[in-house]
C-alpha cells in the first residue's frame, strides 16, 4: 500500500442536532494486501484472495455508514447505537475502545447500546462472518474524528487560544496556559444547525494508546454481578411467561388440540392457543408453562423429517455427490469423511418479548439480522413495518442461532391471538429437538501428487441445506436466498467466498452440494469451514506421509505466503511439536485461513485405555486433549485480551466437534433434549494446558475473529486423534457411534422440571 490506513484523509458530516453528532462519508474499501508467493509447490490461484465473503459485506455495508452517528452529550460521555448484536463476542468492548482512541475520552465514558432494527441501514444491520469489526472500524473511527475536530474548534473559540496550541486527554481540552474545558461543556458549541461536510485525518497507527492494547470487557462487572440485561430479564409491563407445546418430530403441525379448555383452567394458566409452530400456553410462571405445557393432548400432523435417521440422511447424501471426476495417472490420495448432525443452541435459550396491539407491535430479542426480523414480523401481522418497532437486546451467546428470529415470531403470533403481551421462551428440549442444527455432511477429497510436488487437489463437500433465510439480513436477500435457485444460489456463493485453500497444491477446486430442505439448519459458528477445514487437514496428513514428510514440516513448505508460515512455525515452536510422548498419546498440528486472518492450533491428545475406558462422567468417556496452542493472525487486533477470549471459545467449540457433541437422528426427531446429553466440552474436559498466542499485528486493518478458533482446533484435535491410534479418523464426533443416555420421551414434548433439589446437570 503506498499509504498507511491510520494516516488517510477521509469525509464526513457534522449532522444538525442539539449537541455534537457526527457520522462518516466513505469510499471504496482499501484492496487486500498483496500475499508473498510461496517458496514451494505449484501456484493454486483462489478466487478468495480478490474477493472474498468479509468483502462482499464490507462492501454491501458501505453505501449507509454514514448513517451510523457517534454523539457527545453533556455530561461528557459519548454514546454510539452500534447496528450489531453483543451476543458475547465483545464488540461493545472494541467499538467503546474506536470511539475512545479517536475522542481521547477514558473507556468507561464511552456508552455502546444496541441499535433498534433500522430497515435504513439495508445490509449495514446483519451480525455474522465475523465481519463487525471489519466492517465497521473505519466508519466508527472517522465519526468520533470529526466529533474531535469540532470540539477542538469549539474548544478555541471558548478558550481564545489557537485551534494547534491545543490537547485533548481525558475528555479534557487544555491550552498552553493550562485553562481547560470539558467536552460536556462543548457539546451545545460544537453542534451544528445544519448538516455539514468536514474533512478529517484518523490518528496515526504509531500514536494509538487504546487499540491493540489489552482491555477487559466494559460488560463484565455487570454480568458477573447479575446485573446484566437480556431479553428475560426486561420488565416489559403485563408480559408474562409463556411457552409452546411442540411437536414430537422436527416441524409437525398441530391436526387437533383435545383438552385446550381444560389446560386453560390449570393454576396460573391466562391463555392457551394454537399457533402456526404449536400450542403456546400463557402463564404467571414457567413452572405453570412446563406443567401445562406436558397436560396438552395434541395430535400432530407428520413433519418435514419423518421417519429419517442418521443412515437415510447419510444415503441421501451420498445419492447427491458431485462426482471427483477421471482418476489421474499419478499417484493419489483419497478420503470420504462424515460429519453429523450438531447442535447449535446458546448458553441463552431461544426468546423473545412481545406486545402487540391491532394498530402496531414492539418486540425485544436478541436478533443478528433484526431488519429482516422486523419486516417478516410486519408481514405476519399484516402491519406497516412503520408500526412494527423491534429491539435489540444484548444475547447469551448465539453461534449464528440468533440470525434466524422464529421466537420473535412465535411471540408476535402468540401476542396477536392471546391479546396480551407475552415473555417467549424455548425449553431446552426445544432447542435440542426443534431448534437449529449444524448441517449433517460428507467431504469427499481427492488428491494428485508425483514424487514432491502436489499436482491437483478436488473436495466435493455434500451437505443437508444449510438455511440462509436471513439472506444480507433485508427482506428482498432472504427472499431471494428461499427461491429455488436462489437459495443454490447463496449457499454456492457464501462456500466459495469463505473456503481457502492455503497450500500450493496446483489446480484445486472445491464444490458445494446440497441436499434435503426438511430440517432446520443454520449457520452455526465457522459454517462450513470446520468440516472442510477438518477433512483437508487429515488428507494433509496422509500426503505428507505418502511424501516421508513430517507434517508439521510439510505444511510449512506449501503454504503459499510468509505470514501463515510464521504462524504455523509459532504454533510449532510453542508447543514443542515433535516432542517425545507415551504410546497412544500424539500430537496434531493444522492451518486455516479466513476473515483476513490465519491461524494455527497444536493439539495433544490422550488415547490410552485408562484414558478411554475411564469411567463415564456426563455421559462422556474417550480420548482427552490435555493441551492446546492456538496461534492467531489477525492483521490489526483492537482488544487483544478480547481476541484470546473468542479464540479459547473456539478451541472448545472444536474439541467438541471433533470428539463428542453431535445430535442423534431417529424416527423423525432428534434423541438429546438438552445439554444434559448433549456433550459439548465440558469444564473437566479442556485441556490443562491452553496457550494462546496474538501474532504482532501484520496489517492495518484488523480481521474477523468470532469465529476463526474453530476450524483449526477441530482439524488439529481430528490429526492428532489419527496419529495417536494409528488410524485416520472418518466419522465426527469420533464418540457419534456411543449412545450413552437414555433418551427422554418425545410425548410429553419436554421433561418436567426437577423437584428434588440435587444437582442435575451431570
Amino acid at each position: 500500500m503506498t499509504e498507511a490506513l491510520g494516516r488517510r484523509r477521509f469525509l464526513g458530516y457534522v449532522l444538525a442536532a442539539p449537541t455534537l453528532v457526527t457520522a462518516a462519508e466513505l469510499g471504496p474499501a482499501p484492496a487486500a494486501d498483496a500475499a508473498s508467493a510461496a517458496d514451494a509447490g505449484i501456484p493454486s490461484p483462489d478466487v478468495t484472495e480478490l474477493f472474498d465473503l468479509n468483502d462482499m459485506m464490507t462492501a454491501a455495508a458501505l453505501p449507509t455508514s454514514g448513517l451510523i452517528t457517534v454523539e457527545v452529550h453533556q455530561d461528557g460521555t459519548v454514546s454510539f447505537a452500534l447496528p450489531r448484536a453483543e451476543v458475547g463476542q465483545g464488540i461493545t468492548t472494541s467499538t467503546a475502545m474506536l470511539i475512545a482512541e479517536e475522542l481521547s475520552v477514558p473507556l468507561e465514558r464511552v456508552r455502546v447500546t444496541l441499535a433498534d432494527a433500522r430497515p435504513e441501514l439495508v445490509f449495514n444491520q446483519l451480525t455474522g462472518g465475523s465481519n463487525t469489526t471489519i466492517a465497521t472500524y473505519t466508519p466508527i473511527r472517522v465519526a468520533a474524528a470529526i466529533a474531535r475536530r469540532r470540539l477542538l474548534e469549539a474548544a478555541a473559540v471558548q478558550l481564545d487560544a489557537e485551534e494547534a496550541d491545543l490537547t485533548l486527554e481525558a475528555g479534557v481540552i487544555t491550552d498552553r496556559s493550562g485553562n481547560s474545558v470539558g467536552i460536556g461543556a462543548l457539546a451545545e458549541k460544537a453542534a451544528s444547525t445544519r448538516t455539514r461536510k468536514v474533512p478529517v485525518e484518523l490518528t496515526a497507527r504509531e500514536d494509538f494508546t487504546v487499540i491493540g492494547k489489552p482491555h477487559n470487557r466494559i460488560d463484565a462487572l455487570a454480568a458477573v454481578t447479575g446485573r446484566k440485561k437480556f431479553a428475560m430479564d426486561l420488565d416489559v409491563p403485563d408480559a408474562k411467561p409463556t411457552m409452546v407445546c411442540r411437536p414430537p418430530t422436527i416441524n409437525g403441525k398441530v391436526g387437533s388440540v383435545a383438552n385446550l379448555a381444560e389446560v386453560r383452567a390449570m393454576a396460573g394458566v391466562t391463555d392457551a392457543v394454537v399457533i402456526s409452530t404449536g400450542v403456546a400456553v400463557r402463564a404467571e410462571t414457567f413452572g405453570q408453562c412446563i406443567d401445562a405445557v406436558r397436560a396438552l393432548r395434541v395430535a400432530w400432523r407428520p413433519g418435514s423429517a419423518e421417519g429419517k435417521s442418521d443412515e437415510t440422511v447419510l444415503k441421501e447424501l451420498e445419492a447427491a455427490e458431485l462426482p471427483l471426476g477421471l482418476r489421474p495417472p499419478t499417484p493419489t490420495v483419497e478420503g470420504k469423511f462424515t460429519f453429523y448432525f450438531r447442535g447449535n443452541s446458546a448458553l441463552e435459550p431461544n426468546c423473545a418479548i412481545a406486545d402487540v396491539r391491532s394498530d402496531r407491535a414492539e418486540i425485544w430479542a436478541s436478533l443478528k439480522s433484526p431488519i429482516v426480523a422486523k419486516q417478516a414480523i410486519a408481514a405476519r401481522l399484516g402491519l406497516p413495518p412503520g408500526k412494527v418497532t423491534v429491539h435489540v437486546t444484548e444475547g447469551g451467546g448465539s453461534f449464528g442461532r440468533k440470525l434466524f428470529f422464529d421466537a420473535a415470531l412465535e411471540a408476535a403470533e402468540a401476542s396477536r391471538k392471546t391479546g396480551k403481551p407475552v415473555k417467549l421462551m424455548w425449553h431446552r428440549a426445544d432447542d435440542s429437538r426443534q431448534g437449529r442444527t449444524h448441517p449433517m455432511a460428507t467431504s469427499r477429497i481427492r488428491v494428485a501428487y508425483a514424487g514432491d510436488t502436489v499436482l491437483s487437489y478436488k473436495q466435493r463437500h455434500t451437505s443437508v441445506s444449510t438455511d440462509l433465510g436471513h439472506g444480507l439480513g433485508e427482506i428482498i436477500t432472504a427472499m431471494a436466498a428461499r427461491l429455488p435457485v436462489g437459495d443454490i444460489g447463496f449457499s454456492e456463493t457464501f462456500f466459495q467466498l469463505s473456503q481457502t485453500m492455503s497450500y500450493d497444491f496446483g489446480v484445486n477446486s472445491r464444490l458445494l452440494s446440497e441436499t434435503d430442505k426438511g430440517f432446520n439448519t443454520g449457520s452455526m459458528r465457522n459454517v462450513y469451514s470446520p468440516d472442510v477445514t477438518c477433512a483437508r487437514e487429515l488428507i494433509v496428513d496422509r500426503l505428507a506421509a505418502k511424501m516421508d514428510k513430517d507434517p508439521y514440516r510439510f505444511r510449512h513448505d506449501f503454504l503459499r505466503d510468509e505470514r501463515s508460515r510464521a504462524v504455523l512455525k509459532k504454533a510449532a515452536e510453542a508447543g514443542g511439536w515433535g516432542r517425545p510422548m507415551p504410546a497412544d498419546t500424539a500430537q496434531g498440528i493444522a492451518f486455516h485461513a479466513e476473515y483476513k486472518a490465519a491461524s494455527a492450533a497444536l493439539v495433544e491428545i490422550d488415547c490410552r485405555p485408562e484414558t478411554v475406558d475411564r469411567p463415564i462422567r456426563d455421559g462422556v468417556s474417550g480420548p482427552r486433549v490435555t493441551k492446546v496452542v492456538f496461534v492467531v493472525d489477525v492483521g490489526l487486533a483492537v482488544n487483544p485480551r478480547g481476541l484470546e477470549a473468542q479464540m479459547m471459545g473456539g478451541v472448545m467449540d472444536g474439541i467438541a466437534l471433533a470428539l463428542t457433541s453431535s445430535l442423534h437422528l431417529r424416527d423423525g426427531y432428534f434423541l438429546e433434549a438438552s445439554w444434559d446429553n448433549y456433550f459439548y466440552t465440558r469444564q473437566w474436559n479442556t485441556p490443562p494446558e491452553l496457550q494462546i498466542i496474538v501474532m504482532p499485528s501484520t496489517s492495518e486493518r484488523p480481521g474477523g475473529a468470532g469465529e476463526l478458533g474453530v476450524a483449526a482446533s477441530m482439524a488439529a484435535v481430528a490429526c492428532a486423534y489419527g496419529r495417536a491410534t494409528g488410524t485416520m479418523p472418518t466419522s465426527f464426533p469420533i464418540n457419534h457411534g456411543k449412545l450413552s443416555f437414555t433418551p427422554k420421551p418425545t410425548v410429553p414434548p419436554i421433561p418436567p422440571s426437577p423437584t428434588d433439589g440435587l444437582d442435575h446437570s451431570r
